[in-house]
């Protein structure tokens, strides 16, 4: 589930990549005295990721962005879709804006033999934690985690990954329902790295950190019912770390089933 924002610049401004910290805030603020404000300090997933305003790059007063909010929670959206529609100011670091209009917006990766392409809209944060150097090889100096790099090659970022989402499936799936680790066959039938980068984030107020990320493009045939719900998780929650602060966000840009041939294109 998603919530969909179109926002106009207020004024000529420069594109702000450090934008994560101050739209957090926003979305905590909406959240401020609801059920999900307790979850605010666990050290845990959040259950919501957002995209960048997209499309990115220096604007002109009156340009238009837009701004995806993704969760499995139905009643969170609906408080950020509330407080975006209370307060049509919306100041994204030194981005000013205005939320013309906020809407829901459905999202699944289809039925069963339903192939698609999934892609990052943010950036992908993956840690390998110390305990794991030895298994994957990696020889370093610290004992701290170690942010995924394309040397480290495709084992590490796909094990960290299925062990984030099994987290968060357990978090916010049935109890019953099998994670992705308790099924048969990979998330993912191809992934492509885009490219790998590095920003300074604000973690939390005064203290900013340079961080690691990579950018993606997946392909996928959904197997079954558990796997569309894996993947459809992903689509909710982000995938990787850190998702609150918005990165590891996902959308689908393209899927078709395989039983009709039907052939779809996909915007968010």
């Amino acid at each position: 589930m998603r919530v969909i924002a179109h926002l106009r610049a207020r004024a000529d401004t420069a594109y702000d990549n450090t934008y994560h910290h101050k739209l957090r805030g926003r979305i905590w603020n909406a959240l401020d005295g609801t059920e999900y404000d307790e979850i605010h300090d666990e050290d845990r997933p959040k259950g919501f990721t957002y995209s960048n305003p997209f499309p990115p790059g220096d604007m002109r007063e009156g340009d238009e962005r837009t701004l995806l909010v993704a969760s499995p929670h139905e009643e969170l959206l609906a408080n950020v879709a509330a407080d975006l529609k209370d307060d049509r100011e919306l100041n994204i670091g030194e981005m000013p804006f205005h939320v013309d209009s906020v809407n829901g917006l459905a999202t699944d990766v289809g039925e069963p033999e339903t192939s698609g392409t999934l892609e990052t809209g943010t950036g992908v944060l993956v840690r390998i934690p110390p305990w794991r150097f030895e298994e994957y090889g990696i020889d370093t100096n610290h004992d701290e985690a170690e942010f995924w790099r394309p040397q480290h090659t495709m084992e590490p970022f796909r094990n960290q990954i299925e062990n984030n989402l099994d987290k968060k499936h357990d978090l916010f799936c049935p109890d019953y329902l099998p994670g992705p680790s308790e099924t048969d066959g990979d998330l993912f039938d191809g992934a492509d790295l885009i490219k790998t980068f590095s920003i300074p984030v604000t973690v939390t107020q005064g203290q900013r950190e340079t961080w690691v990320l990579s950018k993606w493009r997946f392909d996928y045939t959904v197997r079954d019912d558990h796997h569309r719900r894996h993947l459809n998780l992903a689509l909710d929650t982000g995938i990787g770390e850190r998702n609150s602060l918005g990165f590891g966000f996902v959308n689908i840009t393209e899927k078709e089933d395989q039983r009709s041939g039907r052939k779809e294109r996909v915007d968010a």
